[in-house]
């Protein structure tokens, strides 16, 4: 399975991004499709997950600035980011889990697939 994000740039304060993931074979039964991003010195953490139901999960500083989505049909997942900050500067990387029988959303450690990351600045 292959990944590759993109949509990444640069945008001032204030600003929107959507950022799009491609997967090279059928997610409609992938448990767990997510996004990560990883600034400078600091460590990849999630923004953003949706299991195959669509629930999600995000990271407390994105809540209610950016929206996950997927679409199974063009194996696409999506992040909408508006009211960006300077703080979401990082590289960008989405990720799948593709069997999850928990009930919890799994850790970074635990996705099978990463894409190649997509930097996004956001200049104050």
């Amino acid at each position: 399975v292959q990944l590759q994000a993109f949509g990444g740039g640069l945008v001032q304060a204030g600003g929107s991004l959507r950022l799009s993931c491609a997967v090279s074979e059928n997610i409609a039964s992938s448990d767990v499709m997510g996004w990560f991003r990883q600034a400078p010195l600091e460590e990849r953490e999630l923004v953003a997950a949706i299991r195959k139901g669509g629930s999600t999960n995000y990271y407390q500083s994105v809540k209610g600035r950016f929206t996950i989505s997927r679409d199974n049909a063009k194996n696409m997942v999506y992040l909408q980011m508006n009211s960006l900050k300077p703080e979401d500067t990082a590289v960008y990387y989405c990720a799948v889990k593709v069997e999850y029988g928990s009930a919890r959303f799994p850790e970074l450690w635990e996705y099978d697939y990463w894409g190649q990351g997509t930097l996004v600045t956001v200049s104050s």
